[in-house]
This record gives structure tokens, sequence and C-alpha cells, in this order.
């Protein structure tokens, strides 16, 4: 480059019109060529590579109380949750997790004569920030629902359950993007002994 433009400058080889055509033209054509290296901009948010969607409903009402979304760095072809049990002599608690990815979803302590809290995940948006379809269809999951964590083996009519949640737009989204899943839900009892059923909640998980 330096003798091109030293030549350019002297004028040696060509007339100087001609030559400095040639270099413009040579640096347009590099830039044109050049790979680009900014990244697109996406706001400063990185698209997760996997998500669970996270809502909870009443045990007495089986009213939509609200919800979240869960983000995962790491993809995974299946969904299974396992659990942890403490079991409330005095205190206890419940954790669930994502087990493909070794990753919390749900830390609930339990107290017995008393009232727990769930601890994970917090935050979460009520449910008059979730939209609603339009339509008066009713959508059910093809393949049904798992409870995750039943450990008297009761039986519940998950179907009124999930009419509380199925008309929301997220969850509609979440089941047309992979609607092969499986809805696991699970009933959570931060109050036990003589427990408060107005404290306790269904918790829904859908993943992408």
């Amino acid at each position: 480059m330096k003798s091109i433009l030293k030549n350019a400058v002297t004028g040696k080889g060509k007339s100087r019109g001609a030559v400095w055509c040639g270099v413009v033209l040579g640096f347009l054509v590099a830039v044109a060529g050049c790979e680009r290296l900014e990244p697109v901009d996406t706001g400063g948010v990185k698209p997760p590579d996997n998500e669970v969607l996270m809502l909870t409903v009443d045990y007495t009402t089986n009213a939509f109380k609200g919800g979240k979304e869960l983000w995962f760095s790491e993809k995974s072809e299946t969904f299974t949750i396992t659990n942890e049990y403490k079991s409330p002599g005095d205190f206890g608690h419940l954790k669930l997790f994502y087990e493909e990815l070794n990753e919390l979803l749900f830390f609930g302590t339990i107290h017995w004569m008393g009232c727990g809290k769930m601890i994970f995940s917090q935050d979460l948006l009520d449910a008059n920030q979730f939209q609603l379809v339009t339509t008066y269809d009713i959508k059910y999951p093809k393949n049904g629902f798992e409870n995750v964590f039943n450990p008297g083996n009761q039986s519940f009519d998950y179907e009124s359950i999930w009419n509380s949640v199925q008309a929301l737009v997220k969850a509609r989204e979440y089941l047309d993007a992979n609607p092969e899943q499986v809805v696991k839900m699970f009933l959570y009892t931060p109050s036990v002994g003589v427990g408060n059923p107005a404290d306790w909640y269904w918790v829904i998980f859908l993943t992408k």
C-alpha cells in the first residue's frame, strides 16, 4: 500500500489521475470485502437458549396468581424435574431441579403450625401483566400433565387447574413451540399440620 501511495504522489509509471482512481477503487473493494466485525444490536440482551414458563394458580379458587419466565444458557432435548424434600418436623423445605441442567427451578420453605414462603423464584409478575388470547377455544397439552411432587399420591383435577392459565398468550406460545411436552405441576403447601389451604397454590411449568 505504501508503494502505491508513493507512486500516486510522485506520479511514476502512470498519470496521477489514473493512479488516484486505482487507489480509491482498491480501497473501496477492500472495504466491501471485509467481514463485518460489529455484533448485531440486540438491545444488550442475549437471547436465551432454553426457556421455562412458571405459572401459579390459587388452590382454593383456581384463580391465576402470576408467573415468570426462567432463562437458561444451556439447551436440553428433554425436561425432567427432580426434587429434594425435607419433611417439616418444625421447618422443612422443597426444592425442584431441572435435572438435565442441574439448575434450581423452585425453592420453598414449609412450616409446621406456621407458614413458609417461596424463596426461588422471586419477583413473579402479577396476573394482570399477562395478556389473554382473544379467542374462546380451550387448548390442552397433547400429552397431558405430570405431578412432579405428590408424596401422598393424591388425585387432582388437573384440567380445571390448567383452565386457569390456558388462555394466556404466554401459555399458548409455549405449547405451540413445544406441542409434544407434558405440562408439569405440583401443589405447594407452605403451611402444614393445622395448615391453611388459603396459603397453598399450584405451580405449573412449561418449556420451549
